[in-house]
């Protein structure tokens, strides 16, 4: 083996041992849910690519609200994945056993519910033409905590304090998307911190993912001291995630991949970094 074989085999295990815990898969041919934009083409390929290029072997595919609750392009990444990856799907709470059990099969581990989107979720009875989030968690939590999966919620600070409410009664995890919704603007006495240390007490994760969806650009210094302190909380249950393609931009437009590690390399000491992109995911997506 020569010495630039050598170095090539180290990169490929370093990489194949770092996850991004956080992106999404687009196929431009795929029907789109009504009201919701027209995603690029982003076939897996495209990511595996970039991540590799930044020293990334493992994906975390997060179904987006898009296509609502038709996983079939997730799924299939997952299929063409052969086991590397791992998917986190939006489900209807009257999904029989033995989709969940095929579901698990391909990778999946978690199921979504999204707060902000304009047609996303609601936390409500009443609200929208099906059952609230909280009626469709406490009918799929059980079910969910027996296969080991967790619930990831993309959700406001003033969401907290009913998701935290919700876990206490149940004991599926929480992973909390984007900071937990923990902007700068978010005051020490919101009653969004005292619900985030009850989920973090109670196990929840948390991704350190989306800057720019809380209201900081480039090189997102401004979120900081929020990093530092929903790191205190958390300890060993943080996983780093690109958000990639950033939906939020036009696709001319897009942050550069690595941009979205910068807060963390920042922010963090070297064991909490190597955490999050390591340790951390490969326990929560086993």
């Amino acid at each position: 083996m020569t010495s630039q074989e050598a170095v090539e085999g180290v990169a490929m295990e370093s990489a194949a041992a770092r996850w991004d815990s956080h992106v999404h898969v687009f196929d431009a041919a795929a029907a789109v849910a009504a009201g919701h934009y027209q995603p690029a083409h982003r076939p897996l390929a495209d990511i595996e690519q970039l991540a590799q290029a930044n020293g990334i072997g493992r994906l975390v595919l997060v179904q987006p609200s898009v296509y609502g609750t038709d996983n079939t392009v997730l799924l299939d990444a997952l299929r063409a994945g052969q086991g590397r990856h791992r998917g986190v799907v939006v489900l209807p709470p009257s999904v029989d056993d033995a989709a969940l059990f095929a579901m698990h099969a391909l990778g999946v581990r978690g199921v979504r519910f999204n707060l902000v989107s304009p047609v996303g979720d609601s936390l409500k009875a009443g609200d929208g033409d099906g059952p609230s989030v909280a009626d469709s968690f406490q009918a799929l939590a059980p079910r969910l905590h027996a296969l080991g999966w967790h619930v990831q919620w993309y959700a406001s600070p003033d969401d907290l304090p009913t998701i935290a409410a919700l876990h206490a009664a149940n004991p599926v995890p929480a992973v909390l998307d984007h900071l937990a919704g923990m902007h700068a603007g978010v005051a020490l006495g919101h009653p969004a911190w005292q619900a985030l240390e009850q989920l973090a007490a109670r196990g929840a994760w948390v991704k350190l993912s989306g800057w720019y969806r809380l209201g900081a650009a480039a090189p997102y210094e401004t979120l900081d001291e929020a990093i530092r302190k929903v790191a205190g909380l958390f300890g060993r249950r943080m996983v780093w995630g690109s958000d990639w393609p950033h939906t939020a931009f036009a696709p001319d437009a897009l942050p550069a991949y690595a941009s979205t590690w910068e807060p963390v390399a920042r922010a963090l000491i070297a064991a909490q970094k190597n955490l999050a992109r390591e340790q951390a995911p490969a326990a929560l997506y086993a």
